[in-house]
Order: structure tokens, then C-alpha cells, then sequence
């Protein structure tokens, strides 16, 4: 088959554009969306996949767009973004769940905890959590360190927030900055950024971020709120009971494995910059997120499923568990890859760039300040992510590489900004701490916006030197 019978081919599948009468009803139409959506999901309470989804009609609907052109961009949009992002996930969610089942996340934990000393303690809390929180989703991650937050306070005698901010803020920025989580995943996704490239700048970004928002602030957050550990949260830990644990170094290994595949990847693409070269070629294929991700699996099935002494069936059974939870996040996932194209084919991107230029806000600034205006009225970092990427796509159509990584960056640190009583994860930490709602806004709340603020001034550092 030819190329320009694969063009036309691909051309008849796409949906038709949607028009609409002009930027003003356009916008009326975006805005009147986003309020459904916002009303489905807070005051309904809504799952976010039904509420993106009828969203997404309403905006066909308000901008006068015929309903089947409408459907057709959504169901595309959908179908799109699970292609993309849909294994990936998957394949996170078992590798996660090979971690934490094996006993592997206990072993890491232990293991720095017993060279960690005094005030080195809320720098081991965050190195563990930054560590765990690579294939773990957020909340999976805040089970796991709960308990050892929780013991490591009382224990050491610390104050609960010296420990707790540390470890939550390491699971907060590689939820919102480092791939494979859904978010920066669905948003390298929309806006064609390079993976590889991605990962690595996020990597520098999520450092100092990290630093800041975790064992600096937790010194203040402990004098503002200064609580002990509640005797009744410290749940049992999941590797309690087994006999057998992965050492430490095949599960940092494992861990890190796509990791070092895709920045490998990435920086070969650098230097050698020769799609011929045989090098290229061959890291080209081994760093693509598929295939670094599936060689993590196979891996972990044996340097930590088998050295826990899981049998066959046990893997499957492991794999299998792993799946389930999954299902509503690649729900959401593929509701906002929906909405996202949705949009576009309604011209809202068009509509985005004009503002941009007419209103002279520079890129990045603009995609953050949406995401934090849709995390604000959503709750939900995850669809502030997709929204905002499907708003902001068409300013990255004439970036560089380094500047759509960065485009995704600012989103990702849009969306994390002050999480408050409509985010699910206000309530989490709220309860496992044993906080009143007061408490956690002057600590969860706080360190979420710091989190955000600072990884959008790396970003914006990053983007005058590169």
C-alpha cells in the first residue's frame, strides 16, 4: 500500500471537523462544558468517565455542532488516547502490584530506614516515596507508606508531619510529573512530546521540587500542625507475614529498568541524532515505553514474584488483581482523550492560540494556569491533565522537542496545584493522619501548591536555558 493511499485512508477514518459561529460563542460553549463537568463530578458526584463523557456532548450541543459529528470526535478521541496510553498503564498497574505484593516496596522501605538516622529521617521518608512512587499509582502509594509513616513516627518520637509531608510529596510529584502515571502519560499523548526526553527533564524538575516541597516545608508544617501518629491508623504491613522478600538491589533494579531504558533512549537520540544508525535504531526500539515497561514486568515476575516464592499461579493471580483497579482510571482516561478531541474539532485549540498571542501569555504560564483552574473546580489531577492538553495542543504544533516536554511539565504541575474537600486525596490523608479539615489544608493543601508553584519555576528556568 502506498503512502498516499495510507493518507487517505487515514483521512476517511478521522472524524469531520466541528465549526462553530466564531470565538465568542466558542468560548461560551468551553465554559459552559467545563461547568457540567464540574457540577457532574462535585455536586452529583458523578464518576468522572459519565461526567467527561456528557460533557463532551454538552459541548458539541452548545457550540451548535451537528450530535453525530460530536459523537464521532469523542468516540475517536477515546479510542485514540487508550491505543496510546492504555497498555501502558496496564503494565504499570502490574508492575506496581508485583512491588507491592512480593514484599519488595517493604524491602526498600526497611532497607533505608536502617541506615537513616535523626534528622535524616524526612530525606530517607522522601527518597523511599520518590523511589516507590515510579510504577505505584498515588493512592496504591499512600497505602503502602502509610504504615510505615505512621511506625517511623511513633517509634522515632517524630512529629507525624516532620515524617508524613516528606512521603507524600515524593508520591505527589512523580504522580504529576513522571511517567508512566496516567497524567503525564495522557498528556505526552495529546501533545506529541518526545517520552524519553519527558521523563528526563521531569526528572530534574521533580528533584528540587521535591527537596522543597518535602523535608523544607515539613519543618514548618510540623510547628503548625504538631501532632503524634494515631494508635488506631497503623494498619498491618503487606509483607507482615512472608516468609521470603526480593533483595534489595534486584528491586531498585527492577524499578528503575524502563526508567534507564528510556532515558538511555533519549539521550542516545541526542547525541547520535541518525534514525540509521544501528545504535539508534536498536535503543530507539528497546527504550520505547512498550517495551521498557514490558521488560520491567518479565523481570519483576523473577527478581521479585519468584524470589518471594510465588509460584505460576500466583504470578497470574497477581497479574489478574493488578488489571481490575485499573479499569475506571483507563475509564477516565479515555473520556478525557474524548473531551480533549472534542475540543480540537471544535476549534477551541485554534481559539487558545489567538488568545495567547492577543493577550501576549507565554505558553507555559497559559497551560498552567488552566490546569489549576480546572484542578480547582474538579478536584481531579488527572482531568485537569487531559482537559488542559486538549486545550493548549495546538500551541505545541511549532515547538521544539525540549519545549512540548516542558509544555507537559507545566501541566503536570498545574494540576497538583492546592488540593482541597473536592479531591479524594484530601480526604485520604485527611483520615489516615487523623487531621481535623483545618489541619489539612495548613499541611496537604499547602504542600500541594508549593509543589505546584516550584515546578512551574523550574519549568520556567528550564525553558531559558535549553
Amino acid at each position: 500500500m502506498t503512502g498516499l493511499s495510507v493518507e487517505i485512508l487515514a483521512a476517511a477514518a478521522a472524524p469531520a471537523p466541528i465549526t462553530s459561529a466564531g470565538n465568542a460563542r466558542l468560548g461560551v460553549a468551553v465554559l459552559a462544558a467545563i461547568a457540567v463537568i464540574v457540577l457532574l463530578i462535585t455536586r452529583l458526584r458523578l464518576h468522572a468517565f459519565l461526567a467527561l463523557t456528557v460533557g463532551s456532548l454538552a459541548l458539541g450541543v452548545f457550540a451548535g455542532a451537528p450530535l453525530d459529528k460530536t459523537i464521532a470526535s469523542f468516540t475517536a478521541g477515546l479510542g485514540a488516547t487508550v491505543a496510546g496510553v492504555g497498555v501502558l498503564i496496564a503494565l504499570g498497574a502490574i508492575l506496581g502490584r508485583l512491588l507491592a505484593d512480593s514484599g519488595g516496596a517493604d524491602e526498600i522501605v526497611d532497607t533505608i530506614l536502617a541506615k537513616a538516622k535523626g534528622r535524616a529521617m524526612p530525606w530517607a521518608m522522601v527518597l523511599i516515596a520518590s523511589v516507590i512512587g515510579l510504577p505505584l499509582f498515588f493512592e496504591v502509594g499512600i497505602v503502602l507508606l502509610i504504615p510505615v509513616v505512621l511506625l517511623v513516627a511513633k517509634r522515632g518520637n517524630y512529629s507525624l508531619m516532620r515524617i508524613g509531608i516528606p512521603a507524600l510529596a515524593g508520591l505527589s510529584v512523580m504522580h504529576g510529573l513522571i511517567p508512566p502515571h496516567p497524567g503525564p502519560l495522557v498528556a505526552i499523548d495529546a501533545l506529541h512530546a518526545d517520552l524519553g526526553v519527558t521523563l528526563a527533564l521531569g526528572v530534574v524538575v521533580a528533584i528540587p521540587t521535591v527537596v522543597i516541597a518535602g523535608p523544607l516545608f515539613s519543618r514548618y508544617a510540623a510547628r503548625w500542625v504538631d501532632i503524634p501518629a494515631p494508635e488506631n491508623m497503623i494498619p498491618q504491613r503487606p509483607s507482615a507475614e512472608s516468609e521470603h522478600r526480593p533483595r534489595f538491589g534486584a528491586t531498585v533494579f527492577t524499578v528503575l529498568l524502563p526508567v534507564g531504558l528510556m532515558l538511555v533512549k533519549a539521550l542516545v537520540d541526542i547525541v547520535v541524532d541518525d534514525p540509521a544508525n544501528g545504535l539508534q535504531r536498536v535503543t530507539d526500539v528497546v527504550g520505547s515505553p512498550l517495551i521498557a515497561l514490558l521488560a520491567a514486568v518479565f523481570t519483576g515476575m523473577f527478581t521479585l514474584g519468584r524470589a518471594a516464592g510465588f509460584t505460576k499461579a500466583r504470578l497470574s493471580t497477581t497479574v489478574e488483581k493488578s488489571l481490575a483497579p485499573i479499569a475506571g482510571i483507563l475509564l477516565i482516561v479515555g473520556a478525557g482523550g474524548g473531551f480533549k478531541q472534542t475540543l480540537i474539532d471544535a476549534g477551541v485549540g485554534r481559539m487558545v492560540l489567538e488568545l495567547s498571542e492577543s493577550w501576549s501569555v507565554p505558553a507555559l504560564l497559559l497551560a498552567w494556569l488552566i490546569a489549576v483552574a480546572i484542578r480547582l473546580a474538579t478536584g481531579s489531577a488527572t482531568v485537569a491533565t487531559i482537559s488542559a492538553a486538549g486545550l493548549v495542543a495546538p500551541l505545541a504544533a511549532g515547538m521544539s522537542t525540549t519545549e512540548t516536554s516542558l509544555l507537559v511539565l507545566a501541566i503536570g504541575s498545574g494540576s497538583l496545584f492546592f488540593s482541597h474537600v473536592n479531591d479524594a486525596g484530601f480526604w485520604l490523608v485527611k483520615e489516615y493522619f487523623g487531621m481535623t479539615v483545618g489541619q489539612t489544608v495548613k499541611t496537604w493543601s499547602v504542600m500541594e501548591t508549593i509543589i505546584s508553584v516550584a515546578g512551574l519555576g523550574f519549568v520556567l528556568l528550564l525553558s531559558l536555558v535549553l
